[in-house]
């Protein structure tokens, strides 16, 4: 993967990944952002599940730019899985969803109508002042979700030294510099260093899987359409104690990491009460709702390449705790 970082490294980014005329996907928000690459073309629905006409908007690009947070990645990579051209991303977020081929496709009242795989990302740049105004319950979420790709990726069947490298590289600089984000958000430097946590997650999860805490938060936010990092937030803590007696180095690695080794569950609810929500009640879920959830999430992939993939029975629970 081709890295850079500042926003005027985005020409050479993109000539690394030979990719010069490329359809750019962002919303409106940053029309009026200088990019110093011209696009062929613009899509500016984002979300979208309008993937057939996006595709018919990227002919004559020779591939895709995406700017902003995973809803717009994703779609880039749904773009880019259907033409086969290459993808750069810009990440406006701390979501980590740069780092992988496969993705979701959301309407615009954010619900999830599919997904899939075989996306060609070339390359990532990061430009940390795209994030400055960036909402606290934002930052948070989205951070969270990066934090849940690092601890996720130290104790899932795809786990190996590398990616455990970027994992506790990534849950250090998170649980650092996460705080001091929301408490001065114009913090150039906080920012950065979030910023590279993210980014360190990101190629945690590339090189090894998804976990338990991902199965619940994507199986509960593609029914009603809530933020993805929030969730992750909201789940993580208790897939942990749940997977204590499973996997209990890498657990114990990860609170380390994150500052407290002997609960590192509770460190996650600390960060993650910074700003949002934090139960499941206060995102609208229906109580009557957690058993069918449960199933959902049981046949997800991340539950299958957990430790031990628990049962519909043991996630009601577990979604119970969070409720």
């Amino acid at each position: 993967m081709i890295v850079r970082w500042g926003l005027e490294s985005l020409p050479d980014a993109c000539a690394e990944a030979a990719v010069t005329s490329p359809l750019l996907v962002a919303s409106p928000r940053w029309d009026s952002l200088e990019l110093r690459v011209e696009p062929a073309a613009r899509w500016r629905e984002v979300p979208s599940d309008r993937i057939a006409e996006a595709v018919d908007a990227a002919r004559g690009a020779d591939g895709v730019l995406a700017i902003g947070g995973g809803s717009a990645i994703d779609l880039g990579k749904a773009i880019s899985a259907a033409t086969g051209l290459g993808l750069v991303s810009v990440p406006t977020t701390y979501a980590g969803a740069e780092w992988t081929s496969y993705f979701g496709v959301r309407d615009p009242e954010r619900r999830m109508r599919g997904g899939g795989g075989g996306a060609r990302p070339m390359a990532i740049l990061y430009e940390p002042e795209l994030a400055l105004e960036l909402p606290a319950e934002t930052t948070v979420g989205t951070a969270m979700n990066a934090l849940a790709h690092c601890a996720e990726a130290l104790y899932v069947r795809g786990h190996n030294p590398a990616a455990d490298e970027h994992a506790l590289a990534g849950a250090r600089l998170i649980a650092e510099w996460l705080p001091r984000v929301v408490g001065t958000p114009d913090d150039r430097e906080a920012r950065s260093e979030l910023l590279r946590g993210a980014c360190h997650g990101g190629a945690a999860l590339a090189g090894s899987m998804l976990g338990l805490a991902h199965a619940m938060a994507q199986a509960i936010g593609g029914t009603y359409g809530l933020p993805h990092g929030t969730l992750n937030g909201v789940c993580l803590p208790p897939v942990l104690r749940f997977n204590a007696p499973f996997a209990a180095e890498a657990v114990t690695r990860f609170g380390e990491a994150v500052g407290d080794p002997a609960e590192p569950a509770g460190r996650v609810e600390v960060l993650a009460a910074l700003a949002g929500p934090t139960r499941l009640r206060e995102l609208g879920v229906p109580a009557g709702d957690l058993p069918g959830l449960a199933v959902a999430t049981a046949e997800r992939g991340g539950n299958l390449a957990n430790p031990k993939p628990a049962s519909p029975d043991e996630i009601e629970r577990l979604l119970h705790d969070v409720y």
